[in-house]
């Protein structure tokens, strides 16, 4: 499909058209989208839940690749438990469903938005929890073959992982396995001419047995402080991550340099949590970015610290 608009694709609702567009169920139907877009020098976007992403309103050169299979198989092994799932699955959902069943470790995910794969990309984590601390395995498409990863692989930091550095994992290969793919990477991939981007497909997760009403009061308690916490309305979560050594969270920061309420265009730092930005009905990118810049230059100057994005932006412009 060509010139796919990508903004209802994207939780912010915001995003101009991407060249070549389509989805897979597959990990043959990955592979041949990789390949297609290889022979023609086109760069990737792998597009899973369309969370923590902006694409610019120029929208994307290149092809965008959206997963859509969603699976999940658990294997009682006692006081434990090993959830084997396609990364195209919706993590919140499952860790309700998961939960309720008396199986705990994935708490901190109910209600959570995005598909396992992001969370795997990211190191996705709150309320204690990361997946850091549950992934045991995971695999990998890169350069078309399948590879197996131990959650060391991944060498996890606070929001990130080795996947967040381009090319700077290991192409080790290893021999094809089971798993339905999926890719929720949610970030801009290689230019033309250069490697193809590493697709999570599948992981595997460690659970350990406990009290269903316990692990579902647990969930109540994070899913009711995530929606009092969470202004209504179009947003991506937490725009900027967390100053390292700080005491003082992004959003703290924002919101003591007075920034609450401030807009630009149909942007707006919300009121109820500054390090959300909501679209508050027809937001262009410029008008985050705009934002996002106000936002920063503010901190830095009051506070002398620079924040980062948690957020990737995809587009000719970036703040």
């Amino acid at each position: 499909m060509e010139n796919k608009v990508l903004a209802p694709y994207t939780s912010w609702r915001v995003g101009g058209p991407a060249r070549f567009f389509t989805e897979a169920t597959t990990t043959s139907e990955v592979r041949r989208a990789l390949r297609w877009s290889q022979e023609r020098t086109l760069p990737v976007l792998l597009l899973g839940g369309g969370t923590n992403l902006l694409i610019c309103d120029e929208g994307f050169d290149g092809l965008v690749l959206r997963y859509r299979a969603r699976s999940w198989a658990l294997e009682n092994q006692g006081t434990t438990g090993l959830l084997s799932l396609a990364a195209g699955t919706p993590i919140g959902h499952l860790a309700w469903i998961i939960g309720s069943q008396g199986w705990s470790n994935l708490e901190w995910a109910a209600g959570l938005p995005g598909s396992v794969g992001g969370a795997i990309y990211g190191n996705a984590g709150c309320y204690g929890g990361s997946m850091a601390g549950v992934l045991r395995r995971a695999w990998l498409l890169i350069e078309d073959q399948v590879q197996e990863w131990s959650v060391e692989h991944f060498a996890y930091g606070y929001r990130s992982s080795v996947l967040k550095q381009p090319r700077r994992f290991s192409s080790r290969r290893s021999e094809e396995g089971e798993g339905a793919p999926a890719s929720d990477p949610d970030r801009t991939c290689p230019r033309p001419g250069a490697v193809m981007p590493a697709v999570i497909l599948s992981a595997e997760l460690v659970l350990k047995r406990q009290d269903a009403g316990s692990v579902e009061e647990t969930m109540k308690a994070i899913i009711a402080n995530r929606k009092e916490r969470t202004p209504v309305g179009h947003s991506c979560g937490s725009v900027f991550k967390n100053p390292p050594g700080s005491q003082v969270t992004a959003g703290q920061l924002l919101d003591q340099a007075g920034l609450k309420g401030t807009r630009i265009g149909a942007a707006e730092i919300s009121q109820r949590h500054a390090n959300y930005l909501l679209n508050l009905g027809g937001a262009r990118s410029d008008d985050i970015l705009r934002l996002i810049e106000l936002a920063r230059n503010t901190v830095l100057r009051q506070f002398g610290i620079a924040l980062e994005l948690e957020i990737q932006v995809v587009g000719p412009v970036r703040p």
